[in-house]
């Protein structure tokens, strides 16, 4: 499904990512792990190009180049990111913000049954459709960045840190989930988390990144029982 190789990103003189390479199959969950700073969001932002990577990285998606496509191009072509803090429209109401996510759509009128898959898997937001976005809690607003994704008709999400700044009871909810979305629907996704026990319980492949360096990678449940790992990322010793 997507397939990155020799990804360089540089900010001026900053090498911030070091020629990575991941492969993410169709319909899996893959995550990538790593210490706030070591280039997690910035590999994410550079698959969506929304940041420029340098000159020789590749990014393939659904068989198809899109190294230089134009951001929203590459949400027309069914990769989109739920980025980190959210992001989501703080003055408009739930139902307007996922109204926005579906703008690029062609079919238009499968909106509404879109819409209630959404409200099965959140219910919450069904119940705050008419409040504007900024007055939800920390993790609804998670749910609503997710579910305003999810309009867009993705064959591919990329979810950046979706535990940051979310109370653990929904953090666990939230989770849940995002598995369950990956099964029902058969979305593939990339997951971005500082959270790495919870990230390696949720995928089946990680990679572990380190100052803009893939250091390891393998099945998920090998990585969580690694030592090295449990005592970097697990606080283990």
């Amino acid at each position: 499904m997507l397939t990155v190789e020799n990804l360089v990103v540089n900010y001026g003189a900053i090498n911030a990512i070091k020629g990575i390479s991941i492969r993410v199959p169709e319909k899996s969950i893959v995550t990538l792990i790593g210490a706030n700073g070591a280039g997690k969001t910035t590999t994410l932002r550079a698959i969506s190009n929304v940041v420029k990577s340098a000159e020789g990285s590749r990014i393939t998606y659904d068989g198809k180049d899109i190294t230089d496509l134009a951001p929203h191009k590459v949400v027309e072509r069914g990769l989109c990111q739920v980025p980190e803090g959210r992001l989501i429209f703080a003055n408009l109401t739930v139902k307007e913000n996922l109204e926005m996510g579906a703008y690029l759509r062609k079919d238009k009128n499968n909106f509404q049954k879109d819409q209630d898959f959404i409200f099965n898997i959140f219910p919450r937001l069904k119940e705050r459709i008419k409040q504007p976005g900024g007055t939800l809690s920390g993790g609804e607003q998670q749910m609503l960045a997710i579910s305003r994704a999810l309009m867009s008709k993705p064959k591919m999400l990329l979810l950046d840190e979706p535990s940051l700044g979310i109370a653990p009871i929904l953090v666990k909810t939230i989770f849940e989930k995002i598995v369950e979305i990956n099964r029902s629907l058969g979305v593939t996704i990339l997951l971005v988390e500082q959270n790495a026990h919870l990230a390696l319980n949720t995928a089946s492949y990680g990679y572990v990144l380190e100052t803009g360096k893939i250091i390891l990678e393998g099945p998920a449940k090998d990585l969580a029982s690694n030592p090295e790992i449990r005592k970097a990322y697990l606080g283990e010793t």
